[in-house]
């Protein structure tokens, strides 16, 4: 067992040999030794180390082993530590009732018996080698239970979420889009649906191929998200086309604009990285919107509408935004 692994003693005796018996009784036990000559210093060696036991001697000038003792208590990181009095005084009651009161868990008297010493000394050791292991065992479980948790979650995370842009996907859209409508529904408010689908991405993955198709997704992602509020959700349903659950809505006009300045952003070129080259690509986005409940009062007939839309979007020429016209 290496030195800094031991555990530590504190010894406090004021006479230097008491201190030197103390010290050859205690080389029998794995231990690390820590003498104090004072009530003071013992103080000051608890600030330093963490104890596993304190032989404290209860005769010491200045501060005694009783004053000593009660300081100790009222400290939150050493009244853990057990504290065994040293002394002469072992056979007056009183004297140890006092030694309990300050903080004591037990006594040895004076002159010392070497095995009682020894015994008293290694069953502490012992307990304190077992807290430790408690100690490490609950940190491990607790280190455990948190990966569990970070799994749990990313688990979760992963279920709801696009792997590829981290958007909601269609399951999560389709739950966001429900709560959207029951909250409408409550609070006689608006909201739109978007339906964004890609205008010329097929042809970045052809010359470009499928890791520039991810990047220019990704990017995509991220203009749609900077182009609407926190509280809209923007999901991917899978290919290049994209929703967006536009959280009240003034009307069809906000929506328009809304809309037109989402495709400004697509058609802004994009950075893509080919083997270490940059290459510029440009695309643009079709957007069809629906209204609720203006224009449709139940899911179905508003993604219907919505698609509707965009196809008109892409009939009309692409890179616009339509509004549906039931």
């Amino acid at each position: 067992m290496s030195t800094l692994a031991l555990p530590k003693i504190l010894v406090v005796d004021d006479t230097p040999a008491n201190l030197l018996v103390m010290r050859r009784l205690l080389a029998k036990v794995e231990a690390q030794l820590v003498e104090a000559a004072s009530g003071a210093a013992a103080l000051s060696a608890c600030l330093d180390h963490d104890f596993a036991l304190i032989l404290l001697d209860v005769n010491m000038p200045e501060m005694d082993g009783f004053e000593v003792a009660s300081l100790l208590q009222e400290a939150i990181t050493t009244r853990p530590t057990p504290i065994i009095f040293v002394t002469a005084a072992y056979g007056d009651d009183l004297h140890r009732l006092k030694g309990y009161h300050s903080g004591a868990v037990d006594y040895i008297a004076k002159p010392i018996n070497d095995q009682i010493l020894l015994s008293k000394v290694r069953v502490f050791l012992e307990l304190y080698r077992s807290k430790l292991a408690l100690q490490d065992a609950l940190e491990q479980q607790f280190d455990l239970n948190r990966q569990l948790q970070d799994a749990k979650q990313q688990v979760q995370h992963l279920a709801h979420h696009d792997g590829l842009t981290g958007l909601a996907n269609r399951l999560l859209f389709t739950d966001r889009l429900d709560t959207a409508i029951d909250r409408t529904t409550r609070n006689g408010r608006r909201f739109a649906l978007m339906y964004v689908d890609i205008d010329g991405f097929k042809a970045v993955n052809d010359n470009h191929g499928h890791e520039a198709g991810d990047q220019l997704l990704k990017q995509i992602a991220a203009r749609l998200q900077e182009g609407v509020r926190r509280s809209d959700t923007v999901a991917r349903l899978g290919g290049d086309e994209f929703a967006i659950v536009l959280e009240e809505a003034g009307d069809a006009v906000e929506a328009q604009l809304i809309g037109e300045q989402l495709c400004q952003r697509l058609c802004t070129p994009f950075m893509l990285d080919k083997d270490g080259t940059p290459v510029t690509v440009q695309v643009g986005g079709s957007i069809g919107v629906a209204l609720f409940p203006d224009q449709a009062q139940e899911r179905e007939a508003l993604l219907h509408l919505a698609d509707t839309a965009m196809y008109d979007a892409k009939r009309g020429g692409k890179n616009q935004c339509r509004v549906a016209n039931p």
